[in-house]
């Protein structure tokens, strides 16, 4: 039985609200579940308090009983600083700009520096 510590949403229509909880993998999102660990309110402000509201002692519980994190729970853990940060990987190949929008940015940069003025130099005495 694979444990994850994951959310499960709730809430009305345009208006969620996730619940933190630890589940079989195998159950659905907003199924079974074990433990309720924590909420998660994205329509509060993101200095808002009561965004995200964990219960640390239990979690690491869980942590330690081999519960694996998803990874946006895995990104509140670490500002929580029950967990190390995740480390965020580099942007994908395949997201950046294609050969001609590379060379259209290239050229715009040319151009804004052949046009920026050469700051004038000291004369030394």
């Amino acid at each position: 039985m694979g444990l994850k510590i994951r959310m499960s949403r709730g809430g009305a229509k345009k208006r969620p609200f996730y619940s933190i909880v630890v589940a079989d993998s195998r159950s659905p999102r907003d199924g079974r579940f074990i433990e309720k660990l924590g909420t998660y309110n994205p329509m509060l402000d993101k200095s808002h308090p009561e965004r995200v509201m964990l219960k640390p002692e239990r979690i690491t519980h869980w942590l330690k009983a081999g519960a694996l994190p998803s990874d946006r729970v895995a990104r509140f853990l670490g500002d929580a600083g029950l967990r190390p940060k995740p480390e965020y990987g580099e942007t994908p190949k395949k997201s950046a700009p294609k050969a001609k929008a590379q060379e259209r940015a290239k050229a715009a940069a040319d151009a804004a520096s052949a046009a920026a003025p050469e700051p004038a130099a000291a004369p030394s005495a």
